[in-house]
């Protein structure tokens, strides 16, 4: 994919395809010229002798320092050392390459007083993907995602180390190897690189795209299940789901009503005498819908962090004013990565409840635990307790982030917002429900196959033929772990999109 960076709105779809592989960006010549309008007025300040804060001031608690003139490039180049102090687990390439093309994106606007040099150099990395090594934890999510971007920030310089097709090298050689230079930092830039959200929004927006992901698979699961037991579809009348109103829970009812139409097991038993069906059945419109809800909302929130501008100060030259304020302050990332949270726990939750309701042969009416010889074998069993493992490891993780602030820098930085952590557990959480919905996935194709000759719709058998080129039908014991595993990377590879495509607010937007 080839992007030129204008003044316009980069979308959600853009931003996925970005994540999922390498792309080609460049500034347009009217952001470029907006750049070196902003670039120019910090000159002017500089050469003035006002003193502005990060331009010719120390950072943070030390903003009262003022930096002599010939140490303003120093400065910059301190900054991005010291604030160098990332731990943990590398971030992953397709992470930092949105990292650095949200950056990228802010700087643009024209409003951070950097050279078209600099976000140039940025994009130079993009296009030979060299990919700064940039440690996971160390941000807090208030005054941008200081130490993180510090990381990506060094590897312009010459400094840190960066991957180059998955090898580890030092800096100044990936550049070497691409025909790049380091470059030397001028007035303000150190501080319009560490200052920004694009990390925590990175890490969020990854969490939506790999959400999708998992709530069409369990929108898929789910209608299995409903076969699998011999539920009803009426619960997904749209009559009803029209009188409540809510647009996730319409859509929802919609997307199970088309995997299960035209299934022989449904039309087997119109006439049968069970009333209703467990919640986890009945009520799947009401809860996924709801989750489904939660997605779009995030989406709309991290679609405008990521064309925002969030460094600090701002250059504006129609007023010819540098201004100091907040916007490095995620909030708004913290907040919705958190409401993400509560509802990655719910689609697991509702997936463990239906596998937990296909095991027991009193309400499903199919074997207990979905086999044969029962006793002698024990079937899904375990694999439930897995399911239950890991749903109760994300009720924890749900835990709001946000709420958790400590002071930083001497306490000039009094409240922050946790949003890179907010973001970061959300993965941990999707590769919990990716495994449950996995086993649901496994359950109910399992439990459709005791209705043989009976068929599901043709979009399940469909659903069940792929499923089954990885796992076949689970006739006597046997280890499930690797057959969950590459269920799992169906899912997590995008797989059940297809069947619910039309909802998807990061697929269509």
């Amino acid at each position: 994919m080839k992007l030129v960076i204008e003044n316009q709105l980069v979308t959600l779809k853009v931003l996925r395809q970005a994540w999922l592989e390498p792309v080609e960006v460049e500034i347009s010549a009217d952001a470029r010229r907006r750049i070196a309008e902003a670039n120019e007025l910090v000159n002017e300040v500089v050469a003035g002798g006002k003193q502005v804060y990060g331009v010719n001031t120390g950072f943070g608690q030390l903003a009262s320092v003022r930096i002599n003139n010939h140490e303003l490039a120093h400065l910059q180049e301190n900054l991005v050392r010291s604030h160098s102090v990332g731990v943990g687990r590398d971030l992953g390439d397709e992470i930092v390459r949105l990292v650095m093309l949200m950056k990228v994106i802010a700087l643009a606007e024209g409003f951070s007083g950097v050279r078209p040099e600099l976000v140039e150099a940025l994009c130079a990395l993009i296009n030979h993907e060299i990919y700064p090594r940039i440690p996971s934890q160390g941000s807090v999510g208030a005054s941008g995602d200081l130490a993180p971007l510090a990381h990506m920030s060094g590897v312009l310089l010459g400094l840190g180390e960066a991957k180059v097709k998955g090898q580890i090298l030092p800096a100044s050689e990936a550049l070497a190897g691409a025909g790049l230079v380091p470059l030397k930092l001028a007035p303000k830039e150190g501080l319009a690189l560490l200052n920004g959200t694009q990390v925590s929004t990175a890490l969020a927006l990854a969490a939506v795209f790999r959400c999708e992901n998992s709530l069409s698979a369990a929108l898929v699961a789910g209608a299995m299940s409903s076969d699998a037991i011999k539920g009803s579809d009426t619960p997904f009348d749209r009559r009803i789901q029209n009188v409540r109103g809510h647009g996730g829970q319409i859509a929802v009812a919609s997307v199970l009503r088309e995997l299960m139409r035209g299934s022989e097991i449904r039309a087997s038993h119109e006439h049968c005498e069970r009333v209703q069906d467990p919640y986890s059945i009945r009520c799947q419109p009401q809860v996924m819908g709801a989750c489904l809800d939660v997605l779009r909302h995030v989406c709309k929130v991290l679609q405008t962090e990521a064309n925002a501008v969030t460094d600090n100060p701002l250059v504006f030259t129609d007023t010819q004013a540098v201004l100091s304020g907040g916007n490095f302050h995620a909030e708004p990332v913290a907040l919705a990565a958190d409401y993400l949270a509560l509802a990655i726990a719910e689609i697991g939750a509702l997936s463990e409840r239906r596998i937990a309701l296909l095991i027991d042969s009193h309400l499903s009416g199919l074997p207990a635990f979905l086999v044969k010889d029962g006793g002698l074998n024990s079937g899904f069993m375990m694999a439930q307790v897995t399911a239950v493992a890991l749903a109760s490891e994300n009720k924890s993780l749900a835990h709001p982030a946000s709420v958790d602030s400590l002071p930083t820098s001497a306490n000039q930085e009094d409240h922050v917002s946790m949003s890179t952590f907010a973001a970061r557990r959300l993965h941990d959480m999707l590769d919990n429900i990716v495994n449950i919905v996995a086993i649901e996935l496994l359950a109910a194709a399992q439990g459709i196959g005791f209705h043989h000759p009976q068929q599901p719709s043709a979009l399940l058998a469909g659903v069940i033929d792929a499923i089954r080129g990885l796992s076949p039908p689970y006739d006597t014991d046997r280890s499930l772990s690797s057959d969950i595993a590459l269920v799992a990377q169906l899912i997590d590879g995008g797989y059940f999109c297809q069947y619910a495509a039309s909802v998807l607010p990061a697929h269509n937007g």
